[in-house]
């Protein structure tokens, strides 16, 4: 019997990849191929990269770059890219990187085995021409759904899964297999955006917003539960969007119960959330649904408002104060989290202070910033009054400094409060490491549990903050009698 054939995907970026890679895994098991943690033991070794900003472009290229490494020491045949940088530069990527042994976009996806035989096999598979994909589908949002068959849309596969590759959830289980054994799993809502911040590129190269049907998600979330799963995070390029192709702005606000209904699912945690379409009722339902997290993940970008406006956004300081004090008017817990850019083209020294006041007052959880540089292709890049490079950089370490010492000072202001904790490792130097509701994965710290005696991995257990490293809390776990229902949930 010939050996089977095996793959490796290397994920880079966001939660949005890491649902692709998890796709193309489905597909390829699918099609019998033998999927491989370790790259140096994979006969191909697919590198999903990220094409958003130079760093994680950079990123990318040294990924696979290191993946081309192990062809000369290890098992590996050929190394692959995919993902946003491969569907946003192509043939151009292609040429610039002979290391890669094939360049594949959104539009390979359906055919993945195909493609990845093809190269395997000696054979070449011409580097697609990128396009602008906000093209591919209607301008109405209304008109999408049915457009849509002909498009690829990464992430929403389809719902009739062969015979074998994953256990059946209902009639509409998805096209996906898990490549890691974690509690938490993201779901796409949607793919692609209908903004035109003027310093963005996703939308040119993921697309016109369109959203997937709640049946799906629904599914999806099912079968996840049967995975072992405990925790969701709800997914897209704009999740505040979800349901306007859809004939209904307020399917999210349905949705959210219905997801929190499904058996062994403990937390729903919704992530990329614009401002400027945060509704009441949708506040309403975040903070006010068991299960569903009070965690607000806002794409504030900056509270100036002449450089919002520059940005193509909308807001400033004191209405975003206002939607925060609303939302811990209804949950004082609520955790938030948001991204900033400084040094954008026309920011000033009146601009900079601007934001330092909202930062200041805001009392985020969690705080990235970034540094602007031209991106090509966008708006932005066109700009006059580019701020000098020194002056990004020193802005850049100004308001990261002060984002470490703002976030610190939050972190200790839930000293005493009792927080529900995911257990997501047991470890014998670092004992039970989890995350509370306020934190998402990976981005905005965890919790410390202690020795982890008597927990294991996916358990939701009740702590009480005694103490904070930094953004990281130090939580005592309670009494076991009042965990009972958590132990008793996970099971």
């Amino acid at each position: 019997m010939p050996q089977r054939r095996t793959v490796a995907l290397v994920t880079l970026g966001c939660a949005r990849n890491e649902v692709d890679s998890e796709e193309l895994a489905g597909r390829l098991a699918a099609d019998g191929w033998q999927l491989v943690e370790n790259a140096a033991e994979a006969d191909v070794a697919v590198v999903n990269t990220c094409g958003f900003v130079e760093a994680a472009k950079k990123d990318s290229v040294d990924a696979l770059l290191e993946a081309n490494d192990l062809k000369e020491h290890g098992r590996t045949q050929a190394v692959v890219a995919v993902g946003c940088m491969a569907e946003r530069y192509g043939k151009e990527l292609a040429e610039a990187l002979p290391e890669a042994d094939g360049v594949l976009g959104f539009d390979d996806y359906n055919d993945i085995s195909d493609r990845l035989q093809t190269i395997l096999s000696g054979g070449i598979h011409a580097s697609h021409t990128p396009r602008d994909r906000r093209r591919l589908l209607p301008i109405s949002p209304a008109d999408r759904q049915t457009a849509s068959a002909g498009v690829a849309l990464p992430g929403h596969g389809p719902a009739d899964l062969p015979e074998g590759v994953a256990p059946s959830s209902g009639p509409r289980a998805p096209l996906r297999q898990r490549l890691g054994s974690s509690p938490v799993a993201s779901v796409k809502l949607a793919s692609g955006c209908d903004r035109r911040c003027s310093f963005c590129a996703i939308p040119s190269f993921r697309g016109s917003f369109i959203s997937r049907r709640p049946s799906d998600v629904l599914g999806e979330t099912r079968w996840l539960a049967e995975q072992g799963v405990k925790e969701i995070m709800l997914v897209s390029e704009n999740n505040t969007s979800y349901g306007k192709d859809l004939g209904d702005i307020r399917l999210l606000d349905t949705l959210l119960p219905e997801l929190a209904a499904v058996d062994g699912i403990e937390r729903i945690r919704v992530s990329y959330l614009q401002p400027a379409e945060m509704r009441p009722d949708l506040i309403d339902v975040l903070t006010g649904t068991d299960k569903v997290a009070p965690y607000f993940d806002l794409s504030f970008q900056h509270s100036a408002p002449d450089v919002l406006r520059a940005m193509r956004r909308f807001g400033d300081t004191d209405r975003f104060l206002g939607l925060l004090e609303t939302i811990r008017g209804k949950a004082p817990q609520a955790g938030v989290r948001s991204n900033f850019i400084v040094g954008f083209p026309g920011e000033t020294e009146a601009d900079l202070a601007e934001l330092e006041r909202f930062l200041t007052a805001a009392r985020l959880d969690a705080i990235g910033v970034f540094g602007y540089s031209d991106e090509e292709g966008t708006e932005a890049a066109t700009y006059p009054g580019k701020v000098d490079e020194d002056v990004v950089a020193d802005r850049l370490a100004h308001i990261s400094r002060l984002a470490e010492e703002l976030t610190t000072q939050r972190a200790e202001e839930r000293l005493g409060e009792t927080v529900h904790v995911l257990v997501e490792s047991l470890d014998d130097e670092e004992g039970a490491v989890g995350r509370a509701a306020h934190q998402a994965p990976e981005t905005d710290g965890q919790v410390l549990l202690g020795s982890g005696e008597g927990l294991r991995i996916g358990r939701i257990v009740e702590a009480k903050v005694v103490g904070t490293e930094g953004v990281d809390l130090v939580a005592e776990p309670l009494p076991s009698e009042t965990n009972g229902h958590t132990e008793e949930a996970s099971r």
